[in-house]
C-alpha cells in the first residue's frame, strides 16, 4: 500500500474524530490551547493504537484468508465508509446537552468510539500485509492534527461543515476499498 493510500485512509478514519472535535469546540464555553491539545491527543492516540490491535489480531488468521483478503479489506472499508455516509445523512433528533469534553471519562469513551473503525482497518491492513507502524503513525498524526483544529473550528464556525467532513471521509474509505479490490483482481 503506497503513502497516498495510507494518507487518504488516515484522512477518512479521522473524520469521526474531527466531527466530534468540532462538536466539542461548539459545546465548550471557552476553548483553550490545552483543551485542543488534550482532545487531539486522546483521539490521535487511540487512532494510532487501534490499528495496531487490529493488525496483530489479524496475524492469527491471515494465512487462512490470503486468497480472498482483498474482498475482506474492500468489505470492511465499504462498511465503515457506508456507515459514515449513513450517519452523516441522518437527522440529529437531539443535541448532546451537558457533555463535558474536559472530563476524562467522556474523552476516553469518545476516543474509543471514534477509533473502532481504525481497529477494523488495522485488521484489513494485516490481511493485505501492509506494514502497520508507518500506517498507524500517519493515522495518529493526521487524526491529532484534524482533531486539534476541529476544536477551534467548532468554537468559531459551529455546525457549518461537520456533516460534509463525514461524507467526504465515507466516500474516501469506500474509494480506497475499491482500489484495493481492483489491484487484486
Amino acid at each position: 500500500m503506497n503513502f497516498l493510500t495510507i494518507f487518504l485512509t488516515s484522512f477518512g478514519l479521522a473524520m469521526d474524530a474531527f466531527a466530534v472535535s468540532v462538536g466539542s469546540g461548539i459545546s465548550l464555553k471557552k476553548v483553550t490551547l490545552k483543551d485542543a491539545i488534550i482532545i487531539g491527543t486522546f483521539f490521535g492516540g487511540f487512532q494510532f493504537f487501534m490499528p495496531l490491535v487490529g493488525w496483530f489480531a489479524g496475524l492469527s488468521f491471515r494465512e487462512f484468508i490470503v486468497s480472498f483478503d482483498h474482498w475482506i479489506a474492500f468489505g470492511l472499508l465499504s462498511i465503515i465508509g457506508g456507515k459514515m455516509l449513513y450517519e452523516a445523512w441522518q437527522e440529529d433528533d437531539e443535541e448532546e446537552v451537558g457533555t463535558d469534553f474536559r472530563n476524562l471519562y467522556v474523552l476516553l469513551t469518545l476516543a474509543i468510539a471514534t477509533s473502532i473503525d481504525a481497529l477494523a482497518v488495522g485488521l484489513g491492513f494485516s490481511v493485505i500485509k501492509t506494514p502497520i507502524i508507518t500506517a498507524a503513525v500517519i493515522i495518529g498524526i493526521i487524526t491529532f492534527l484534524l482533531s486539534f483544529s476541529g476544536v477551534f473550528l467548532g468554537s468559531k464556525f459551529g455546525h457549518l461543515f461537520e456533516k460534509q467532513a463525514e461524507i467526504i471521509g465515507g466516500f474516501v474509505l469506500i474509494g480506497i476499498g475499491f482500489k484495493i479490490l481492483l489491484e487484486h483482481l
